[in-house]
Order: C-alpha cells, then sequence, then structure tokens
C-alpha cells in the first residue's frame, strides 16, 4: 500500500506533526508495510529550506511549489507537477495536509488512473481564522465544502474539535495529533523560579495574539513572562516583564525553555490541535488557554489548567497556580492525559490502521 503525503504550509505545529511523522513511516518494518513519500513545498516565509531538505532525507521526498496564496497561473503549474509526480509514484493512498494542498491535491488526483484514496487533514480550518473578512471566512467555507462534494475524499481531524466541523462538511474520521512523549520528557527537571514564569512557545504571528500576551503581561506586572521564538509580530510585544528568547537551532533548546517555566499561556485565535500545547502537558506544565477550538481538547479545566474567554479570569487562575503543589497536579494531570491522547506512535498506528480499512474496503469493492 503505497501513501503519498502531500503539505504546502509546512511551518510551525505542521512541521513538528510532519517531522514525527517523518521518523514513524522510516522505520525498516513500517516502510516495507506501508512505502511512504512526501511531496511538500517550502515557499512559506518561516520555513528554513536546508533544515526541511535535511528533515526528509531518510523519506523519498518531491518538492512541488506551491503557494499559499490564491494564484491561477501558478496554482495551475503546481497542478501539473503534483499529477506528473503522482503519476511516477501510483499512490494507493494520497494524505493532504492543510488547505492550500487541500485543493490542489484534491484536483490532481482526479487525473490519474486509477484514482487513489484521498485524505485530508484541515490542521486548522482557514474559515476559522479571525484576522480575514466575513467575506473571505465565507469563501473558504465554500471551497471546503464542496471541494469535497465535487472532488471526494475523507477528512482526517487532528482534533476532537475539527472533527465536529469535519463532519458538518462531509465525511470525517478523527486521528489527533501526538507527540513523542518519552523523547520530550527526558527534558523535566526541578524548576525554582524566583517570580512565578508564564510562557509560550511559537512564531508571533497574528493567530498566536501576541497583543493579548502583552496585555496580560502589563496586567500582571509581578510576574515573569516570555515568549519561547520570534516572528513579524514581534513590535506587539513591548511589556518590560516579557522576555523574547529568538529562535533556537534545536528543538532541545526549546523543550529546556518550556521545562523553565511555571506555567504555559496560550493565547491563539485558532487552532487545529496545538503541538506546542502537548510538549507543555508532556513537560507536565499546567497550561491556561484561550477557550477556542483546539485548545478545548487538550485543556481540562481545574484539572490539567484553565481554559479563559476574558483576561479579567486570569487573576483568580493565575493566583490558584501560584501554589507549586497544585501546579504539580495538574502537571502530573496534563502528563497523563498527553500520554493517553496524544502519543504520536499510538495515533501514527491508528492513522496507518485507517489507511488499510478504507485500501481494503476499496479493493473488495474493485473485485464485486
Amino acid at each position: 500500500m503505497k501513501v503519498v503525503h502531500i503539505i504546502e504550509a509546512l511551518g510551525g505545529g505542521v512541521y513538528t506533526y510532519f517531522e514525527d511523522l517523518t521518523h514513524h513511516f522510516e522505520k525498516e518494518d513500517i516502510r516495507q508495510k506501508v512505502p511512504t513519500s512526501i511531496l511538500y513545498s517550502d515557499n512559506r516565509k518561516e520555513i528554513d529550506p536546508q533544515k526541511v531538505a535535511q528533515l526528509f532525507s531518510t523519506i523519498p521526498t518531491v518538492k512541488v511549489s506551491m503557494e499559499r496564496e490564491i494564484n491561477p497561473i501558478l496554482d495551475f503549474k503546481a497542478i501539473q507537477s503534483l499529477v506528473r509526480e503522482l503519476k511516477k509514484i501510483k499512490p494507493d493512498v494520497v494524505h493532504l495536509h492543510s488547505s492550500k494542498a487541500g485543493v490542489l491535491g484534491r484536483i490532481a488526483c482526479c487525473f490519474l488512473s486509477p484514482k487513489p484514496i484521498v485524505f485530508y487533514t484541515p490542521h486548522g480550518y482557514a474559515f476559522q481564522r479571525t484576522d480575514i473578512s466575513p467575506i473571505s471566512k465565507k469563501m473558504y467555507w465554500f471551497i471546503e465544502k464542496y471541494f469535497q462534494k465535487i472532488f471526494g475524499g475523507t477528512t482526517i481531524a487532528c482534533g476532537d474539535s475539527e472533527h465536529v466541523l469535519a463532519k458538518q462538511l462531509g465525511q470525517a474520521e478523527v486521528i489527533r495529533n501526538g507527540i513523542d512523549i518519552t523523547s520530550i520528557q527526558s527534558y523535566v527537571q526541578p524548576v525554582t523560579n524566583s517570580r512565578l514564569t508564564i510562557g509560550t512557545a511559537g512564531r508571533i504571528t497574528a493567530a498566536r495574539n501576541p497583543k493579548q500576551f502583552n496585555a496580560i503581561a502589563l496586567q500582571f506586572p509581578e510576574y515573569q513572562f516570555v515568549w519561547i521564538g520570534d516572528g513579524e509580530e514581534r513590535n506587539q510585544i513591548t511589556a518590560p516583564n516579557i522576555q523574547i528568547t529568538g529562535w533556537f537551532l534545536e528543538k532541545k533548546q526549546v523543550y529546556e525553555q518550556i521545562n523553565a517555566l511555571d506555567i504555559y499561556l496560550q493565547t491563539s485565535l485558532w487552532e487545529g490541535l496545538p503541538i506546542a500545547v502537548l510538549e507543555a502537558m508532556a513537560l507536565m506544565k499546567p497550561v491556561i488557554a484561550t477557550k477556542i477550538n483546539g485548545n478545548k481538547d487538550t485543556v481540562v479545566p481545574n484539572e490539567t489548567g484553565f481554559l479563559f474567554q476574558e483576561t479579567s479570569e486570569l487573576t483568580e487562575y493565575f493566583k490558584t497556580l501560584e501554589d507549586p503543589n497544585v501546579r504539580a497536579e495538574f502537571g502530573k494531570n496534563a502528563e497523563s492525559r498527553c500520554d493517553n491522547l496524544f502519543d504520536k506512535t499510538k495515533n501514527f498506528k491508528a492513522l496507518t490502521k485507517l489507511y488499510e480499512q478504507y485500501f481494503f474496503a476499496a479493493t473488495k469493492d474493485s473485485q464485486k
């Protein structure tokens, strides 16, 4: 059963997802059973092409130029390239990741014979974005709805909230995002901060709402805040009690920085299922996050952390988590939830079973 993954939005949490996916499907026993190839684009400005090339060095890959924004000429060329490469590989299953690949890939698969089984994971629907106009949101919803209706395929949601949305649009399954829990937990060390230290990790972009993160830091000057990463909207960060670490060359440095926090704070405006929150949970951090889809799939209020809608709610939550015993209890609960639901090995095995289920069902139908 040959599988091809197609990805355009190779940044942030999706990059981490593909890093783990690559390490899983490159294993000899799995590679023999499920030969896997990746067609990817490295045109996003947050992507380091050299780093991506190194990531994919152990799995057959082909770089196909795809652009995030709609561009009829470039999109047509991308579809041609995808068709050409897919015809060479002759996949049984094609798994599309994120909105643009979902559109281009489904069109490309229509030109294949025999047609492969098509899956699509949004990793956060574009119509959930809050930085675009209502007209743009409606357009993205229309594309998601009718591309699935016209071109077919099954959506594999990356989280339970995304699954609810996906079922409203068409046929859908759920395989939750997962992380390498054992590896990440090797970075767990005792933390003794002189001030309660609250932080987040990721690119400083509109989606992560740095303006609100900054407002929270200003509201609570008695605490230390840390943004692990950097980005184009760092000018939104002005509070004197916020440290911006900048980017790190190695992932282990990010884990060390997250481990040094007392509380993980996620102020994002929209999410698929946030990998960074899962990493914080694996590092036994209580998580406070905005009450949105994706975040709601990770945090259990009053057990692993808190969900909030208004910053006024944070006074109580921060006060509760000033107690190191409460933080330790929430952290253990978070780690346990992560192990039960978000282990990458379990979830990639479930993904493989799902491929096989649809593949064997289609094979039986073709033999009737």
